[in-house]
């Protein structure tokens, strides 16, 4: 498509954004000032955006979309109904964008929310108007029309997306005796903070933060943005490895989504978590730091004996990746080889193996390789400053 070509814009999308904002911006502000806010309707506020930020996070984004996790029926349904109150559309509609957006990531004409199409085109604007890269094609999700739940979702969008926009403010409004305070918090703010959170991982998340596994798209480590967005924020982690039911692996980076699904599968709610191995978690971190090292070299006065030194760790890391290719060729012919045993008896054998103490030494030193190269790289920013 021509860049200059602007297409039809898509007024009632553009309506409910507007709209919104509006009475988020100055509806909410005057009756705060007028007749304020009991502490209840704060607490129903919040308690709804939780709801609708965890049902975009750990249902249409890692759940459907990238099926990094499976879940129960008993799950399943809030978080379909709950997405279905954020307007973000249904979740084949979503998951579809989502998962053509990880396939064309940057490419200006495939990807729905390209990034080099500017900040204001990724956060919002790739949804006011008809563009063609936005467009429905459910070819890309023929599993999840064969979900129950995912097609009477799609099939009812629109009334369930009304039914979940009203009845849970009235209902707090009833509660509480104030209604229109629900409507303006549980209803209108809520709405609009739970849209621009999300819409922050597709445009912020592509300008603003670290690159520390993959540099091969625009997307960024950002932990400001995972504090607004229930763990998103870790968005280089992501599409490097998309698979992963988590966006922040470290014990101390905030990932609530992670920690619910978690903890859901304590009570059988989520199985299947599909994890990546820490060996290549840190591949890519430390094939990250050789590209910094080279680039710093090539800038760098007399780098001769650093060179020397990052060529020995690179054939080093090389000798990793051979052994643990080498290593998971053994753990498959094993595994084929006990299929017919017992699961018990073939995991008792598995932990008597050297499998795990050789992946585990290999992921020890790999370790110690990236800890070895932050310190040359530091060595080499000194040299340049």
């Amino acid at each position: 498509m021509n860049k200059e070509e602007k297409p039809p814009i898509l007024w009632l999308q553009a309506g409910i954004f507007l709209g919104t904002l509006l009475v988020a911006a100055i509806g909410v502000p005057w009756y705060g000032v007028s007749h304020g806010f009991h502490w209840s309707a704060w607490l129903g506020f919040a308690l709804v955006l939780v709801a609708n930020g965890i049902s975009i996070t750990a249902g249409y984004h890692r759940l459907w979309s990238h099926n990094a996790y499976k879940a129960s029926g008993l799950l399943r349904l809030p978080l379909a109904l709950f997405g279905a109150a954020t307007l973000q559309n249904s979740i084949l509609v979503w998951a579809s964008g989502h998962r053509r957006h990880h396939r064309y990531i940057d490419d200006f004409d495939k990807d729905p929310y390209c990034a080099n199409r500017g900040l204001w085109f990724s956060h919002i604007g790739w949804m006011l108007r008809d563009y063609e890269s936005s467009r429905e094609d459910f070819s890309n999700v023929r599993d999840l029309q064969r979900d129950p739940i995912v097609a009477w979702q799609h099939r009812y969008y629109v009334p369930l997306a009304l039914a979940m926009n009203f009845i849970p403010p009235l209902l707090l409004g009833w509660i509480t005796g104030d209604w229109i305070a629900n409507l303006l918090l549980a209803g209108v703010l809520r709405l609009v903070i739970s849209h621009h959170s999300t819409f922050f991982i597709n445009s912020l998340a592509h300008y603003w933060g670290k690159q520390p596994y993959t540099d091969h798209n625009s997307a960024r480590d950002n932990g400001v943005l995972a504090l607004l967005t229930y763990g998103e924020g870790y968005h280089n982690y992501h599409h490097q490895f998309q698979s992963d039911y988590r966006n922040g692996v470290r014990w101390w980076q905030f990932d609530p989504t992670k920690w619910l699904i978690k903890a859901a599968s304590w009570i059988g709610l989520t199985r299947d978590l599909n994890r990546t191995p820490d060996f290549k978690i840190r591949e890519a971190i430390v094939a990250m730091q050789f590209k910094h090292a080279e680039q710093s070299l090539a800038l760098s006065i007399n780098p001769e004996k650093l060179r020397t030194i990052v060529e020995q760790e690179y054939q080093q890391f090389l000798q990793s990746l051979q052994q643990w290719k080498a290593l998971r060729e053994q753990w498959y012919v094993r595994k084929r080889e006990k299929l017919a045993e017992a699961r018990d008896d073939w995991y008792r054998k598995w932990d008597q193996t050297n499998l795990r103490a050789g992946f585990r030494e290999l992921e020890h030193a790999l370790k110690l390789q990236q800890k070895r190269l932050e310190q040359i790289n530091l060595q080499l920013r000194l040299r340049m400053a």
